[in-house]
């Protein structure tokens, strides 16, 4: 079952990729002008409002709340059912893994209570909610995600930067693999519960490993080197976005992993894209 899908932030990493997917799966797809358009309006006669609008960490706490209550607004008038992208940051760090629909939020950080407060609105409003929930992103080029900023700029001097601990795993979402899972799920959105809470499990990885696939990859011998946090640390009092990059630090140090066992019930056939393929589309800008 396929329809029309309004998507919130085409321009950003998850809604270019969810705009190619969606279209792929037959589905037609609009965006959405902010400057421009009025979301009211805009969503009437579409089934599917994918949400994809993410404001950067230090706009979260004026922004977010806003954002998200015109999304149920328009939903709920129009009775479409949203997508939202859904992350980690609920869990906190010490929720049993896998992580999963049951899993408590027990977030008690800033950044994660927003995302606490914002999912459970969506439950508590009676939106029909899809919450697709990924790790850290990788995406088809750099685009400014962790990856590509902090972890694989030195690939070509044979270094490899990790954030935390590289022995522990840390759950990561193919963009182009997360997207097509969201579209095959809003093609079943009648079957589903009228609050979805569906993890992605992607690939989790630990920092050795990712080492090990780079080089496999590149054909390099990468000497894997932690991160160094305390220019963020001497910044921070006067960099907003260093705080928020500090705040969620402990995502690193933290073992996660999410629960494989909803997608593969619901979407039996799926299957993710093989991680050397990924990576090695995920640092083909750097030229290997």
């Amino acid at each position: 079952m396929t329809g029309q899908v309004l998507i919130l932030g085409q321009s950003g990493r998850f809604g270019r990729n969810a705009a190619q997917a969606f279209a792929r799966a037959g589905w037609q797809v609009r965006g959405f002008d902010r400057a421009r358009d009025d979301l009211m309006r805009v969503a009437e006669g579409v089934d599917v409002i994918l949400c994809a609008w993410n404001p950067p960490y230090p706009d979260w706490a004026a922004q977010v709340p806003a954002l998200h209550a015109a999304v149920r607004a328009a939903a709920l008038r129009h009775d479409a059912t949203v997508i939202v992208p859904g992350n980690v940051y609920v869990f906190g760090a010490g929720t049993p893994v896998p992580w999963g629909p049951d899993s408590p939020h027990a977030a008690r950080n800033p950044l994660g209570l927003i995302r606490v407060r914002m999912e459970a609105a969506y439950r508590d409003e009676g939106v029909r909610t899809i919450l697709l929930r990924g790790g850290d992103f990788l995406d088809t080029g750099a685009t400014g995600n962790w990856f590509d900023r902090m972890m694989v700029p030195k690939l070509p001097k044979g270094r490899f930067v990790y954030p935390g601990d590289p022995d522990i795993p840390h759950a990561w979402a193919w963009l182009p693999d997360m997207t097509r899972a969201a579209a095959d799920l809003a093609g079943l959105r009648a079957d589903l519960p009228r609050f979805a809470d569906i993890p992605f499990p992607g690939y989790t990885l630990t920092g050795r490993q990712i080492r090990d696939i780079l080089a496999r990859i590149t054909g390099r011998d990468l000497r894997l080197k932690r991160l160094n946090w305390l220019p963020l640390r001497l910044a921070a009092p006067v960099w907003p976005m260093g705080r928020c990059l500090l705040e969620m630090r402990y995502l690193w140090d933290t073992p996660h992993s999410l629960d494989d066992a909803p997608l593969r019930r619901l979407l039996p056939g799926f299957t993710p894209t093989d991680p050397d393929d990924a990576f090695r589309a995920a640092i083909a800008h750097l030229g290997f």
